[in-house]
């Protein structure tokens, strides 16, 4: 006689807007929003439904989200304080926690103090943050301690997870014989990279050079053991029999390619159906490698998954592309990165010093004629709106007061100051 239903989530209020000439990207963005609450309760879930844990590898994209979309950072906090209470005396955290059943997937722990970092550069927060250094150090650790003489890394214990796509078995890269890959590998360099990165802006100076020495090590051993010259591509094992997005995404990420052959080494991982493709959770970082190598104005063309969820009628993001089988979960707040793109990369607005205390914005509109965005800062709101003529951009920026920063577009930089400003160029 009767059906109702009730909402319930974290309190989240998005501060966030994103306003285009493209209705389809107000569709990604309602959606992107929708499956972020969903999946956030009194922590940050996979899923509000199949397993509803806190997974650091989805968890580090939901804090993105949360970081771009609102001014409530005590969810990441928590996340942030429950993965350090996960460690277990090896030094690496849980791959999810809470948890009563105890699982570990080493890459995640990397992910772990990714979101240290993200916090730091967003937010500041720093004597919030220092305690948890310890930490990463012995993740860092237990790592290193599993390095081969080759330089990479050797075999893991536990579930090497990276993603779901079907030639990683379970979501795992192929390993050679003794137990080499160059996409687990890769993910160590980074993670030293953005420990390096912490150390250098709120711990120790010393550690932050022995960190990134040794990411510089690895990341050449990679390169001297995995690169093929005849595909102009790292391998995912010494062996070269397979070749994934994954690898060289990373490789890109941690400079195992030089940054002349960046764009080249990309736009082959774009178009070059052979690969193992990243799935909706690892395009994250595709598009982290794609902005790196200069290609940002081809972005919005990368949305053709998002774009067929919703003809197919998902009103939430799903976890998994339809491989071999449906998706188990048709709601996983770490495929809605989009909506941090839309901002960081279409928009432009991305921190350019730590706590976000200055702004470096540099738009990649593609084909888009107008857009007007909102996103929060911690002394305010960052608005800017864009109005394109053929090769003309006008631009109306407003900054919180006491911020300054720069507008890069075309060649051109231009100086921001608190406040309202037109720029037409």
């Amino acid at each position: 006689e009767d059906l109702r239903g009730s909402f319930t989530a974290y309190p989240f209020d998005a501060r966030a807007r994103f306003e285009s000439d493209d209705p389809a990207l107000a569709k990604i963005w309602d959606v992107g929003w929708r499956t972020a609450r969903l999946c956030a309760h009194e922590t940050y879930m996979d899923t509000p439904y199949y397993e509803q844990l806190q997974y650091y590898g989805d968890t580090r994209i939901q804090a993105l989200i949360t970081l771009h979309m609102t001014s409530d950072t005590r969810l990441i906090k928590n996340a942030i304080e429950l993965g350090d209470e996960s460690r277990i005396p090896d030094g690496i955290t849980m791959s999810r926690y809470p948890s009563s059943l105890p699982q570990f997937i080493p890459p995640f722990s990397l992910f772990w103090i990714g979101m240290i970092k993200d916090l730091w550069w967003y937010r500041g927060e720093v004597d919030f943050l220092k305690p948890f250094l310890p930490g990463a150090r012995q993740v860092l650790g237990w790592f290193e301690a599993r390095l081969s003489s080759n330089g990479l890394l050797g075999p893991l214990e536990w579930w090497n997870f990276t993603d779901w796509t079907g030639p990683f078995t379970n979501g795992v890269p192929p390993q050679d014989t003794q137990g080499h890959s160059s996409v687990l590998s890769l993910q160590f360099a980074l993670g030293l990279r953005e420990a390096a990165d912490l150390e250098e802006g709120i711990g120790s100076p010393q550690q932050a050079q022995q960190d990134r020495a040794l990411a510089t090590r690895i990341v050449a051993a990679v390169r001297q053991s995995c690169w093929d010259s005849t595909r102009g591509l790292i391998a995912d094992t010494p062996e070269k029999t397979s070749f994934s997005q994954h690898a060289n995404v990373l490789a890109v990420l941690v400079d195992a390619i030089p940054a002349a052959e960046q764009a080249s080494v990309i736009k082959t991982v774009l178009k070059d159906a052979r690969l193992t493709q990243c799935s909706y959770y690892f395009r994250y970082y595709l598009f982290r490698a794609m902005k790196k190598a200069g290609l940002s104005d081809q972005y919005l063309e990368q949305l053709g998954p998002w774009h067929e969820m919703l003809a197919k009628g998902l009103t939430t993001w799903a976890e998994e592309p339809e491989i071999e089988h449906s998706s188990r979960s048709d709601c996983h707040a770490w495929s809605a990165h989009p909506n941090v793109d839309l901002l960081a990369t279409v928009a432009g607005i991305e921190p350019a010093q730590s706590g976000f205390r200055k702004v470096a914005i540099r738009p990649h509109l593609g084909n888009l004629k107008e857009l007007n965005v909102a996103m929060p800062h911690p002394w305010g709101e960052i608005a800017v709106r864009y109005r394109r003529n053929g090769k003309k951009l006008e631009a109306d920026v407003t900054l919180p007061e006491g911020l300054n920063g720069t507008f890069l577009w075309e060649g051109t930089t231009t100086a921001l100051h608190p406040g309202a400003q037109h720029l037409s160029l």
